[in-house]
């Protein structure tokens, strides 16, 4: 640790170690800071869409769609099973991106019982320039904190504790 920089985990930290000497922290000190690290950027994220005019849980239909490749279209069930969301999630937030003209839904030529959500021009327009604005949003908060090679690293870093927490 820094002597001279302190977040509010050190502070959390500093309280159990008062209260309790015994406790060994490091786990704490880690996930409690990707923790709040996730909360803060994920309310800029959040401004940075809603500028646009959609939530951060629109967005990732919409990017879900884009990275999907042309013709930027999935089932609902896709859809969902990509952003863990429920059926019942995924189709709310359907609803209000096809009203706002982002995305439509047909049926699947192939399963008469299926659909289809594509994107729209407007929808491609949109997250095209959404994901700019909150790779901007993320980038300027990264180049504010770390040099290129700490970002290096600690994103090599991170990807070896999501896989290793990812299986368990």
């Amino acid at each position: 640790m820094s002597a001279e920089r302190k977040d509010a985990v050190d502070a959390i930290i500093e309280q159990w170690a008062d209260v309790r000497p015994d406790l060994e922290t490091a786990a704490m000190e880690v996930f409690g800071r990707i923790y709040r690290l996730s909360r803060a950027m994920g309310d800029r994220m959040e401004k940075a869409y809603a500028n646009l005019g959609i939530s951060r849980g629109e967005f990732d239909v919409l990017a879900t769609l884009r990275r999907s490749g042309e013709p930027y279209t999935l089932s609902p069930r896709q859809l969902s099973g990509t952003l863990m969301l429920t059926t019942g999630g995924m189709t709310g937030r359907l609803d209000k991106l096809e009203r706002a003209g982002l995305l439509r839904r047909s049926p699947d030529p192939h399963d008469r019982r299926g659909l289809q959500v594509t994107l729209t021009e407007k929808g491609l327009a949109l997250v095209d320039e959404a994901v700019g604005a909150g790779l901007a949003v993320q980038t300027d908060a990264l180049k504010g904190a770390l040099d290129e090679e700490q970002a290096g690293r600690l994103a090599d870093l991170l990807r070896e504790l999501l896989i290793g927490t990812e299986g368990s």
